[in-house]
């Protein structure tokens, strides 16, 4: 593999000067943070437009994760970064295994905590970490890039589409190589960023919105979300112990003590719990008949209620 494409600030709307931020060193305090603010306010109505292109990407991710397939990010620096962040929050909030969501980073763990130099730039170093995940055509990678030409992050979608894989671009440069290289481009413009070409301000937000709406969309399609309630959560400490119970409560109506005992009797599975007082039966047939429906409460609770 070669990259062949030449780096020019000039086109990438993340490398632009913004004109409304042209005296930010300036002025007091008090109005360089509310001009910071006002730029970070346009965030959300640009991730808005690209919604569509979002839902794409959902689907694909909840159809590779019915046949076993696998989320995996892959960026450099800042993008990085968020991939990793984000693929790390799932398995306490889900109760996800570590390797269904997975991010990597150019330059490997060293350069989580401080950059690691011609990582990026590096075209193989792409394709060889995902070689070393075993990646495969039943998974999907995004590519997140706010520049929109990351050669790690090409080299990654290269392989990733020589297997026949579902590729996504996430970045903020709609007219970057990438977003011509995949399946699906989700590309928000918040235009100038309020330090010219620092991308972990507004594309960074951007990125964070969006990543944050791929992993939560691919889990509540996937049943792991019963109303707005995380029902997967792991009690992996003393709050989210108590979170469990509240879970229960809130999803049943039930008194603390009866959700305690639901809990214990299901080994902590707050799904089961919820099932079994909602339903009356006991902690094995919960866990049988949310079996039966891949863990969607709602389908379970269906099935019983509508025999009674």
């Amino acid at each position: 593999m070669s990259n062949t494409h030449e780096i020019n600030l000039n086109e990438m709307i993340t490398e632009s000067r913004n004109d409304l931020t042209l005296s930010i060193d300036e002025v007091s305090t008090l109005e360089m943070l509310e001009i910071i603010n006002g730029e970070d306010k346009k965030v959300a109505l640009a991730v808005e437009k690209v919604i569509p292109e979002i839902a794409k990407a959902v689907d694909k991710i909840v159809e590779a994760f019915k046949i076993g397939g696998r989320l995996i990010y892959a960026g450099a620096g800042t993008s990085g970064r968020l991939g990793i962040l984000d693929a790390s929050e799932c398995p306490p909030t889900f109760g996800t295994k570590p390797e269904q969501v997975v991010g990597l980073i150019a330059g490997g763990h060293t350069a989580i905590f401080k950059a690691v130099e011609n990582a990026e730039d590096n075209l193989e170093l792409g394709k060889s970490d995902l070689e070393a995940l075993n990646f495969n055509k039943n998974d999907v990678l995004v590519g997140i890039a706010a520049s929109g030409r990351t050669p790690y992050v090409q080299g990654a979608v290269q392989y990733a589409k020589s297997l026949g894989a579902t590729t996504v671009f996430l970045g903020c440069n709609p007219a970057g190589i990438l977003a011509s290289m995949v399946d699906i481009s989700i590309a928000p413009v918040v235009g100038a960023e309020v330090i010219t070409g620092s991308s972990r301000l507004k594309a960074g937000t951007a990125q964070k919105l969006v990543l944050n709406m791929l992993t939560t969309g691919s889990m509540i399609r996937s049943g792991k979300v019963y109303g707005n309630l995380m029902v997967d959560v792991e009690a992996t400490n003393k709050k989210l112990v108590i979170r469990q119970q509240k879970i229960v409560i809130d999803a049943t109506g039930c008194s603390e003590e009866e959700a305690i005992a639901a809990l214990i009797q299901s080994n902590r599975h707050c799904k089961t719990a919820i099932v079994m007082i909602l339903s009356g039966v006991n902690a094995q047939e919960a866990k049988q008949l949310l079996k039966k429906h891949n863990g969607f409460v709602r389908q379970a609770l269906n099935e019983v209620l509508n025999q009674i």
